[in-house]
């Protein structure tokens, strides 16, 4: 079985990627299976996965016909990967997670084998370099703290920070069926977890990183406030009609 494969989804990122430095990136983390998912993108996304795929060894990329959402787009990634992986990782595309911090997160959960999954939590603490804008902070603490009390039930600090580990198998099982938000889906994911596994989400822990660093638009649209509360009211009802 191969040790580990991290997921990354790329929309429209072609004027953003820069070709070489995910060369060396990926390049230095040989150890490491990278899948490169191109969700639909209208620009050149797929020319420049594809030359990296050609590239590099350990890069292998796969295309959606059209813009699915993150959600989906890492769901088709581990559906359709033909290998088996002791554990399966995602992260963004701007590396606001850099891949060394998700080789942390590896290593945490392969020390911890009665650990299922690995959070990325970005914790502002003394000598850590988080650096996020004050506004998306404040709303990510009123989130967690909705997330917490009304869904999951069990005290969570950052369930959106794009970091995961996950164990291959349970990875599998956990994103067999479609999410019902494109960008929350990692609370549905946990949700499935709890009801599955554990539910007291004790196999679950959450790795504060020591660099995540905040890339492209930080000010937060009218949208996401008018968004979100309907998609949490909406995984609410589902799961719990679901528990019934």
């Amino acid at each position: 079985m191969n040790q580990a494969l991290f997921i990354i989804p790329f929309y429209n990122e072609g004027k953003r990627i820069s070709f070489d430095s995910y060369r060396e990136i990926i390049d230095a983390s040989k150890e490491i299976d990278f899948l490169l998912i191109n969700d639909g993108s209208s620009d050149d996304t797929l020319d420049v996965l594809n030359r990296l795929s050609e590239e590099l060894q350990n890069c292998t990329v796969y295309s959606l016909s059209q813009n699915s959402g993150k959600a989906e787009a890492i769901r088709q990634g581990i559906l359709h990967n033909p290998k088996e992986y002791e554990y399966i990782g995602y992260l963004d595309a701007d590396f606001s997670t850099p891949v060394s911090e998700m080789i942390k997160l590896l290593d945490y959960a392969k020390k911890n084998r009665d650990i299922d999954i690995v959070l990325g939590s970005r914790v502002k603490l003394l000598g850590n370099e988080v650096v996020r804008s004050q506004a998306r902070h404040y709303f990510g603490r009123i989130f967690a703290t909705i997330i917490s009390k009304l869904i999951l039930r069990v005290p969570v600090y950052d369930t959106q920070c794009g970091a995961k580990i996950i164990k291959g198998d349970i990875a599998k099982k956990l994103f067999d069926k479609p999410f019902l938000t494109r960008w929350i889906f990692d609370v549905e994911m946990l949700l499935r977890y709890k009801m599955s596994y554990s539910d007291s989400l004790a196999t679950v822990k959450e790795f504060p990183l020591e660099i995540w660093i905040e890339k492209g638009n930080t000010s937060i649209k009218l949208k996401e406030f008018l968004i979100f509360p309907f998609q949490i009211l909406k995984i609410y009802f589902h799961y719990n009609k679901k528990k019934g």
